[in-house]
């Protein structure tokens, strides 16, 4: 089976997380597909296949060669972002992609266009699987999942292929940032990984936001309109005023590259109460720690001004930039730049301006950079992927194995 096919399959398993979830899985239907996909390695021929009550699925493609070498691990996760409708997903295959705008839906007008998208240009002549315009696509990381069993299905049926011991780690709740939190490093086995959760094939990522989510509380006092003089605050106007003392141009939409960011990405509230959620980023980390030490000063003056505890601020760290951990370990970047080239490809490596589990994973113990899957714009209805650039990675992860068969480390 193709990994696309794969992909097609897999997408049909409404798998977003849920950051209000006390639960592990966060959402039941990571569990189906969990369930799912331990039935598919097991009839590959992966050996050691479980899924634990969270939802973390592992498998084992044993050695087959006599010396020893480091054991390395795939890793994947099994959940889509909310960010963008998830549920009855309807990709769309676009079979000699022509270099023009790409019509996702033309009943509601829905185009995605090459000057918006530029990345579209490096793909004529190839097949991509878009969205209908109304949904992400999910191949975020199910590309990921599918990419990585296509390669062990690759391993299992020609034994041709030398490689030494191979782990599979397919997780939960990434997108909320919980992806490692039951992750056992010890039980998984691998001495390094990777994940295969980027963009385009080629890009071989080491540099990673640090991370932190912000909530704040604004408690506000209800009055009658009528008769509100000198005695309402109104939460909602005060939670306006807290927004506005950031900074604006430290926001997503003005920021790239290695600049940082406070993002607003949730309000409610009524005049006696509004909540905010943010999330907070910069590769480094002392940068963060002042944007922390900038938030948690608003909150403090916004609370001389209309009394204490109107304003709380709540900070929690996320994850890490993992290349502190990559970085004594930098043969996992010399390994699938190598393994790049000779597939024919330009090793792509920029500061990633976002995280995936391997930022604490590779924090616990196991260095974890990632690959590309072949996609781009995930999160968003414009999101799509490349048929081929899927099978080049399927073929990437098939070198690597290869090159760690043959390494003296």
């Amino acid at each position: 089976m193709k990994a696309y096919e794969r992909l097609l399959k897999y997408v049909t398993y409404p798998t977003v997380s849920d950051e209000n979830s006390e639960t592990c899985p966060s959402t039941k239907p990571q569990l189906t597909l969990g369930a799912d996909l331990v039935k598919e390695m097991e009839q590959i021929g992966i050996k050691d296949v479980s899924m634990d009550k969270n939802g973390y699925v592992f498998g084992t493609i044993p050695s087959n060669i006599d010396k020893k070498v480091p054991v390395i691990g795939f890793i994947a996760h099994m959940d889509v972002a909310s960010d963008a409708p998830s549920e009855n997903i309807k990709p769309n295959i676009i079979k000699n992609y022509d270099g023009k705008d790409i019509v996702l839906n033309k009943e509601k007008n829905i185009v995605m266009k090459v000057s918006e998208f530029e990345s579209l240009k490096d793909y004529v002549g190839m097949d991509l699987i878009t969205t209908d315009g109304t949904t992400l696509l999910g191949a975020d990381d199910k590309a990921g999942i599918a990419n990585i069993l296509t390669f062990a299905e690759r391993l299992c049926s020609d034994d041709s292929i030398k490689h030494g011991e191979i782990k599979i780690g397919f997780t939960p709740d990434e997108e909320i940032g919980r992806g490692a939190d039951l992750f056992d490093v010890k039980r998984f086995g691998a001495d390094f990984a990777y994940t295969v959760d980027g963009g385009a094939f080629g890009e071989v990522e080491y540099e990673t936001f640090n991370a932190a989510s912000m909530k704040v509380t604004v408690n506000g006092i209800s009055i009658h309109p009528g008769s509100a003089k000198d005695k309402m605050i109104n939460s909602i106007l005060v939670a306006n005023e807290f927004i506005s003392l950031l900074p604006a141009m430290a926001r997503p939409e003005k920021t790239e590259g290695y600049q940082g960011f406070f993002h607003l990405n949730g309000i409610s509230g009524e005049v006696e109460k509004t909540e905010m959620s943010f999330i907070l980023r910069d590769h480094d980390m002392s940068l963060l720690n002042l944007k922390k030490e900038y938030a948690n000063r608003i909150g403090e003056e916004l609370n001389k001004k209309y009394g204490e505890n109107t304003v709380i601020v709540d900070i929690k760290d996320n994850y890490q930039n993992m290349k502190e951990k990559i970085m004594p370990n930098f043969h996992l970047i010399d390994t699938a730049f190598e393994a790049v080239k000779e597939l024919g490809g330009t090793p792509v490596s920029l500061p990633v301006r976002g995280g995936t589990d391997g930022c604490r994973l590779s924090f616990m113990g196991l260095p974890c950079p990632n690959l590309g899957t072949g996609g781009h714009n995930f999160h968003g209805k414009f999101e799509y992927i490349c048929i081929q650039s899927m099978d080049k990675t399927v073929d990437l992860l098939t070198k690597i194995a290869e090159k760690y068969a043959q390494s003296n480390l």
